[in-house]
């Protein structure tokens, strides 16, 4: 694994290397968020994972998560910050985070965040950028995961369709949860059932997590077609595509 760590504390940069040597990984280092956006830049198919202080000289955590998604929708982020916050995490999260950890952290945890999120992201591979196809040029052989008929999702490439036209620039978790509740239309999930599905450890009742990406996938949803996840008030999420006729 390639790591981007944008950290300008150099003592905890210090301390990580020896646990990423340790893995096997390949890290670099980046001290502050213009740096760090050049370095993505310079090369950004390169990276399997970044990690990202909130807390950065010159361009702080959010702007550079902004820029780097800019660039790339699909690369793991995993955001490192001081602030204990519920604005600040749930922040962190709609401007591409998939994922959090308050600092002090444990090493260990770290890596185990890292080693779940990247797990996740590698299932089907990384995703190649398509532009939104019409209706007619969806293949019908195409073999769907999950096929409704409005809606189809494909987990080795990680695409999905509504009506014909591509769900673009999804995150991994954003894949995941989209798949988890297209698996069981109609059935609703709380938030603790997705947070053990789509993430592979316990968040311990952190039910922001959920409701930050699943904001974020119903934006991407709703420039292809019409809303497929709806709220079960009190309850959760649902997907349901029965109303999704086309336009």
């Amino acid at each position: 694994m390639k790591i981007l760590m944008v950290e300008d504390n150099k003592s905890v940069s210090e301390m990580m290397q020896m646990f990423f040597k340790k893995e096997g990984w390949d890290a670099h280092f980046a001290y502050d968020g213009e740096e760090a956006v050049a370095v993505f830049n310079e090369s950004p198919d390169d990276w399997d994972m970044i990690t990202l202080d909130l807390n950065l000289p010159k361009m702080d955590g959010m702007q550079v998560s902004a820029e780097i998604r800019k660039v790339s929708p699909t690369v793991p982020i995993i955001m490192l910050t001081a602030r204990d916050s519920e604005s600040d995490q749930v922040l962190g999260l709609e401007m591409g985070a998939d994922d959090y950890v308050t600092k002090p952290f444990s090493p260990i945890t770290l890596i185990a965040r890292i080693k779940a999120l990247d797990r996740r992201a590698k299932i089907g591979g990384k995703v190649a950028e398509h532009e939104p196809v019409p209706s007619a040029a969806v293949n019908e052989e195409e073999k769907f995961d999950i096929d409704t008929g409005k809606f189809q999702l494909n987990s080795k490439t990680r695409e999905a369709f509504l009506n014909g036209k591509q769900i673009n620039d999804l995150t991994p978790k954003e894949f995941d949860l989209l798949r988890t509740l297209a698996q069981k239309p109609r059935q609703v999930f709380s938030r603790e059932q997705l947070l053990q599905l789509v993430w592979d450890y316990e968040y311990y009742g952190d039910e922001r997590t959920v409701d930050a990406h699943i904001k974020k996938l119903r934006q991407k949803i709703e420039k292809v077609g019409p809303q497929i996840i709806q709220t079960v008030w009190g309850v959760g999420y649902k997907f349901d595509d029965t109303g999704a006729d086309k336009s």
